[in-house]
């Protein structure tokens, strides 16, 4: 019964055992040219644990800031880090050019309310009446 050679092979003609990278590398650019097309399409980079609220969509206004305020206590000036004697100087520079200008104010869930009402109080200091809570849209 012959089911095949029993014969060795010359060393020359071993099987091929290295990884072709070629898929690997193609899966990979493919992979990298996701992340650099939704990059840029994130909202915002300040990481917030908003509460929810079922109106939480604010109304556009013609001019608006957002100011932020994270866990860590961190202040934020439309996704820029600033100080909190920063921030009454730029908020005093937009009412100065619109006093119709609206401060968007959002504040992780986590944050004390007396830091709130600073940033509130340093709004209205600033001339800037108009204020409003951003909220997760999400229902409780």
């Amino acid at each position: 019964m012959g089911f095949g050679r029993l014969e060795r092979t010359p060393p020359s003609s071993r099987p091929f055992a290295d990884i072709n990278v070629t898929p690997l590398v193609d899966v990979m650019l493919v992979l990298v040219v996701i992340l650099i097309v939704t990059a840029p399409l994130l909202a915002s980079a300040i990481r917030l644990d908003l509460p929810a609220s079922g109106a939480a969509q604010p109304a556009g206004a013609a001019r608006s800031v957002a100011v932020s305020l994270d866990a860590r206590g961190g202040l934020f000036l439309n996704d820029q880090p600033v100080t909190p004697t920063e921030l009454s100087q730029r908020l005093a520079a937009a009412a100065r050019a619109n006093p119709e200008t609206e401060v968007h104010l959002r504040a992780d869930r986590s944050v004390p309310y007396g830091r709130v009402v600073e940033v509130m109080g340093a709004a209205q200091q600033a001339g800037l009446t108009r204020i409003g809570f951003v909220a997760d849209p999400k229902a409780p």
